[in-house]
């Protein structure tokens, strides 16, 4: 979206309210509100202690208070704004539609904005999608995998499973045009059937999917039954490289492989989770509240509110450099001494909560799969970003990944160790996905 001649009086000259260094914002048009009740949700229940009752959706003013302050603390040209929830679809499209207004309005000249949806798809119907079309919007669904596994948890507020709105949801977006990234989570329950909800993900035929550990804990701090263990979330990653790196490559792609692979090559990850600090993707709620991140929304993490202080500022004040610079200052030394640091560093710090072996705490309750999946797919990785230097086609590479693979398994029999690493024996792994 490119601002009109016409448009706001701000330029590039008069970015002085910058931040330091770029961030990002996940905004709540509606905070935790949504027309599904997921078992796994982290927000739906999520409370403000001692704030006033909320408004059911932001404010016109408090939402053009943000889209003035965010666009005067970024860098530029590009400015990057995500709608999240709750489900952000109950806001209504007068609600983005004066988004995109405003957006024009403050943009400087010679600079545009990106938008994002991360919705459920329940109310997407044709007009909303002609809507994002038009707009431009990219569109992030959640949708996970096959229809038995996803109505296990993601439930209507009468207890009926909504994979068939979800599905329709994505045919719909793709009929205007629209290829939505599909966001799938993983419980223990999804984890144990890594094909099946790879392979139904695969058939929507939208070219880019996300894989999202469920990582919950009760009241005495132990994962929920629903949360992946390390070692199912492990067998899942590895389980679906293969079919993909067999299968799939320059067709679709995986989240996490694009970012370990772009790690692999030199370059940086861009997910938050795998960077050495935090802190720089920040919340901001329907009231104008702002919060250092989506899975820390309480009053300890609330930094400051968009009508008091200016956005730029609570990106880098010493509360939230306090808390990014704690991902790193906090590592156990099993983290500092581990091969795989650099595509890591030591995880989301929610998820840090493990003992490692000599008792030290702060551990990634994923520690152990990320581990495994990191050391069984280097190596095909690696040679996927070599051929693709030296020019082969996804078809070609593919051959030769089979290739690789066969030679892994020459001579292994079911009781023998898998090739994979695991420690387990071959019939107990990875046997029956055997190239």
């Amino acid at each position: 979206m490119t601002q009109p001649e016409s448009a706001a009086q701000t330029g590039p000259a008069m970015q002085a309210g910058a931040a330091t260094q770029p961030f990002v914002v996940m905004v709540k048009p509606v905070g935790s509100r949504c027309n599904l009740e997921c078992s796994y949700c982290y927000y739906l229940r999520t409370k403000y202690a001692g704030q006033a009752p909320q408004p059911a959706r932001m404010t016109d003013e408090t939402l053009e208070r943000f889209i003035r302050q965010y666009i005067g603390a970024s860098h530029g040209p590009a400015v990057s704004f995500t709608w999240h929830g709750g489900e952000p679809a109950l806001a209504g499209l007068d609600f983005y539609r004066l988004a995109v207004e405003l957006q024009r309005r403050y943009l400087p000249e010679g600079w545009n904005c990106w938008n994002s949806l991360q919705t459920n798809g329940l109310l997407l119907d044709d007009e909303w999608c002609s809507f994002l079309a038009e707009a431009r919007f990219d569109v992030g669904l959640s949708i996970d995998g096959a229809q038995w596994i996803h109505d296990e948890y993601r439930k209507d507020h009468r207890g009926g499973g909504t994979y068939g709105q979800a599905a329709a949801a994505v045919r719909r977006l793709q009929d205007h045009g629209i290829q939505p990234d599909l966001l799938c989570t993983v419980t223990s329950s999804s984890a144990a059937e890594p094909l099946a909800v790879y392979r139904a993900l695969r058939g929507l035929g939208t070219g880019w999917i996300q894989f999202i550990p469920i990582v919950r804990r009760d009241g005495d701090g132990k994962p929920t039954p629903d949360s992946v263990s390390g070692d199912g979330y492990g067998d899942f990653l590895c389980s679906i490289f293969d079919e993909w790196a067999l299968h799939d490559l320059g067709r679709l792609d995986i989240q996490l492989f694009a970012e370990a692979m772009r790690v692999w090559s030199g370059g940086d990850a861009s997910l938050c989770w795998m960077a050495p600090s935090c802190g720089r993707a920040l919340i901001v709620e329907r009231d104008g509240g702002v919060y250092s991140c989506d899975h820390y929304v309480d009053e300890a993490h609330h930094i400051g509110d968009i009508g008091v202080s200016l956005l730029g500022e609570l990106a880098d004040s010493p509360a939230q450099l306090r808390f990014g610079e704690a991902k790193r200052s906090g590592l156990p030394g099993r983290c500092l001494s581990c091969a795989w640091l650099a595509l890591c560093n030591g995880g989301c710090p929610k998820d840090r909560f493990a003992l490692s072996e000599d008792g030290e705490p702060g551990l990634n309750h994923l520690c152990k799969g990320l581990s495994r999946f990191f050391s069984y797919a280097e190596p095909a990785a690696k040679l996927i970003a070599l051929l693709t230097e030296k020019g082969y086609t996804p078809e070609a590479i593919m051959g030769e990944l089979r290739a690789y693979m066969r030679s892994r398994w020459k001579g292994v029999s079911r009781n023998d160790p898998c090739p994979c690493g695991s420690g387990r024996k071959a019939k107990n792994c990875c046997w029956e996905r055997r190239p």
